[in-house]
């Protein structure tokens, strides 16, 4: 099995969106009994509350489902379950470097890394914009989504 856990940081927008894609993307190929998916967030506002609606909503119009999710915390444990701990931007990059054990860095990544052709490294995060930045989230994700499958086979399967 190969663990893959997105971060962001309220665990509202960004992680359960990549969440719910990338689950999509595995489950499209065939692959969701070699792959888990988890998100998470670094802050502790949203803990136990679904993804934001407007983030719903934009994934349902591409036909995903994320309204089951709940919102919980990264922590240090997480690193040692997770092949992948990918962060959405530097803060919370930063953020989950602070709570890695030793020994685990190597698990830690920015997700748009394993989509360089994107010419972007950071999903921007649009809690405090309009319904265009959550296409645009949405965009960045799914591209990112089929790299990351991608590298995953490679390496893995």
């Amino acid at each position: 099995m190969v663990n893959v856990l997105f971060v962001c940081l309220g665990n509202i927008c960004r992680s359960p969106s990549a969440e719910g894609i990338f689950r999509a993307c595995v489950e499209r190929e065939g692959l969701s009994d070699h792959i888990v998916i988890d998100s998470a967030g670094t802050g502790n506002w949203h803990v136990g509350n679904p993804p934001d609606s407007r983030a719903q909503a934009a994934a349902k119009r591409r036909g995903i489902d994320i309204s089951g999710l709940r919102a919980r915390v990264a922590k240090a444990e997480d690193f040692h379950h997770f092949d992948y701990v990918l962060a959405m931007d530097d803060e919370n990059h930063a953020d989950l470097s602070r709570i890695c054990p030793p020994g685990r860095e190597d698990r830690l990544a920015l997700f748009l890394d394993f989509a360089p052709v994107l010419g972007q490294r950071h999903v921007p995060d649009p809690y405090y914009g309009g319904a265009q930045g959550f296409e645009h989230m949405l965009d960045l994700i799914e591209s990112g989504s089929g790299e990351l499958l991608a590298h995953i086979r490679r390496k893995h399967l």
